[in-house]
């Protein structure tokens, strides 16, 4: 995946990968409950989903699915950060985010694994 999912897009997306195949209209009616858009704001936010490809629509209905999985935009968002503020290091971004947390020792067993697991 490289398309850049803006925020508002995240908020249909976030929908999609939750509740699976959905109805434009029962997105709509989610987002007017959960942040308050109206109908058209909903609508513009999903034909720019379909325009970058995140999204297919269906019909009868007007039913959306989501063909961008939720761990490929958080690939790309990680890849995206990384590039963006570590100069592509992703040690860097790792050695700030340990650096700002006392991490339990599950929590640094589960790293271990995981470091373990990539060499």
């Amino acid at each position: 995946m490289s398309m850049k999912l803006f925020d508002s897009e995240l908020h249909i997306m976030e929908i999609l990968w939750r509740e699976g195949e959905t109805t434009a209209k029962r997105i709509a009616e989610m987002t007017k409950e959960k942040i308050g858009w109206s109908k058209t704001t909903t609508y513009t936010i999903i034909k720019r989903c379909l325009d970058k490809g995140a999204i297919e629509r269906q019909e009868p209905n007007f039913v959306c699915r989501a063909l961008v999985t939720r761990e490929q935009a958080q690939e790309h968002e990680t890849t995206e950060l990384i590039n963006k503020m570590y100069n592509g290091a992703p040690d860097r971004l790792m050695a700030s985010l340990l650096g700002r947390k006392q991490l339990t020792t599950e929590e640094i067993n589960r790293l271990k694994q995981l470091i373990e697991s990539l060499e």
